[in-house]
């Protein structure tokens, strides 16, 4: 089966290809008396299944749907993400937009506590460092766990870009670690992120 020249368009109940230890069912396919058959009507991807140290360079056959959203997170690109929940280990995020495209989907995500400054990892406390609500802009991390993506705020132009107040008023950056509520003028703790205006130049 070859994708590279053209893509490939299948429908719900096509028959793809042979099982054997070269190919694998993925996403949007089905096993099927000895058969990979696609479960949506969409376009055919190979994906290389190389592991390391295993020698296993089999291929996982997916099916995609024409509709779907084609941009998922890669390691290195800077995203905006919403905190949802937070303990004292790490964040659950929602990635909401990579670089300046909206997602149609979110992806969920999550920013350990080692990963939020780059300086004196030890002392931070995430609480004083992010809320649930908060938007953040952060950095996609290697992934290291299938279905998990990892996020880093350790650089000064990432971290809070918007938080309310527990008045429910959008506050203001006064330094790198607080923002103010305009309203109550009450000051709380966040890692925030130094946004450099497009029009201030080197």
């Amino acid at each position: 089966m070859d994708t590279k020249s053209a893509p490939l368009i299948c429908v719900p109940g096509q028959r793809l290809c042979l099982i054997d230890n070269e190919h694998i069912s993925g996403k949007g396919t089905y096993e099927h008396q000895g058969y990979i058959h696609s479960s949506l009507a969409g376009i055919i991807r190979i994906i290389e299944n190389s592991k390391e140290n295993s020698g296993d360079n089999s291929k996982i056959i997916e099916v995609h749907g024409i509709n779907e959203q084609s941009v998922v997170p890669a390691a290195g690109d800077i995203v905006t993400a919403k905190v949802m929940i937070l303990n004292q280990r790490f964040c659950k995020c929602l990635i909401k937009c990579i670089g300046d495209i909206v997602l149609t989907r979110p992806y969920r995500a999550i920013l350990r506590k080692e990963d939020i400054r780059a300086t004196e990892k030890d002392h931070v406390e995430i609480y004083k460092c992010f809320r649930p609500g908060d938007i953040i802009l952060a950095r996609v991390l290697p992934l290291t766990e299938i279905h998990s993506y990892q996020l880093s705020t350790a650089e000064n132009e990432l971290g809070v870009v918007i938080a309310h107040s527990e008045a429910g008023v959008p506050m203001i950056p006064i330094s790198w670690s607080t923002m103010q509520c305009p309203k109550t003028h009450n000051i709380e703790q966040r890692k925030v992120a130094r946004i450099v205006p497009e029009n201030i130049s080197d």
